[in-house]
């Protein structure tokens, strides 16, 4: 019998198992494998679903990740509704280490990655508002009620990687509007979209980018020491905002293929 799940959150790096007492799935799609098998368990009374983005030993790195495979085999078990916790870089002096961002808009500075389900036919969807408005105001308000203050709003740069940027490119992006920057947030968030699925990232800052203070730059051992010292806060903020999200969507989100004909059924 398939699975179901009603909220998925997508793990980033340093999160790779969240869910207790839980079942493993593995889901086949039309566009291979997902990262990794899907596990499920309840939380508050409602089924969770946990993929960990990048594969729980973090084999896919963030330029081959198959996002279309992970959101198409959520969406299979019933999600309609993903949480997407993420490592980020500050690109203000503001948003240092330790820092939680949900952010409300997205700059995609990323390049061959496959980025639509719709290869074929007149399939555009609506994409000025790349957030879930409901599941923005969920994380904010899981924040308030843990003490952590988390940043609200602020645009997420998304670059291919897997390198980080130089300081040039840093600073161009600050100027852009950037907030914060991260290599997975895209295609992440359009696929979500095309699939009428609520999508919503909360970002958790491990480090200055390059381009805001002088110095070595940002490492690898850096972001995942970070990473790992807020694994907790971030674990405990996402299991309350999965129990305070309504279960009835009357957010956009559900709408965003209203009036399209798709060239193929929806899982």
């Amino acid at each position: 019998m398939q699975p179901r799940a009603e909220l998925a959150v997508i793990g980033g790096s340093g999160l790779y198992a969240l869910l207790e007492g839980a079942t493993e799935h593995t889901v086949q799609t039309p566009y291979g494998p997902p990262s990794d098998p899907i596990t499920i368990a309840e939380v508050a009374g409602r089924s969770v679903a946990f993929l960990p983005r990048h594969g729980r030993d973090h084999r896919h790195p963030p330029h081959l990740i198959p996002y279309r495979a992970n959101v198409w085999a959520l969406r299979s078990v019933g999600v309609r509704q993903i949480l997407a916790p993420c490592a980020v870089g500050g690109l203000r002096p503001e948003l240092g280490p330790g820092t939680f961002v949900v952010p409300d808009q997205l700059i995609d500075r990323t390049s061959g990655r496959a980025q639509t389900f719709y290869d074929r036919g007149a399939v555009h969807v609506s994409f000025a508002d790349p957030y879930c408005p409901t599941g923005r105001a969920g994380l904010l308000a899981a924040a308030e009620g843990r003490g952590i203050g988390a940043r609200d709003g602020g645009t997420m740069v998304v670059v291919e990687g897997p390198r980080f940027s130089t300081r040039a490119e840093s600073r161009w992006y600050t100027a852009m509007g950037g907030s914060v920057i991260n290599m997975t947030g895209h295609p992440e968030a359009v696929l979500a979209r095309e699939l009428a699925l609520c999508y919503t990232a909360i970002a958790l800052v491990t480090d200055l980018d390059a381009g805001v203070e002088s110095g070595h730059g940002v490492t690898q051992e850096e972001v995942f020491r970070v990473f790992g010292e807020n694994t907790e806060r971030l674990r405990g903020l996402l299991l309350d905002a999965v129990a305070g999200l309504p279960a009835e969507r009357t957010c956009p989100c559900p709408q965003s293929l209203d009036g399209i004909t798709l060239p193929f059924d929806l899982p």
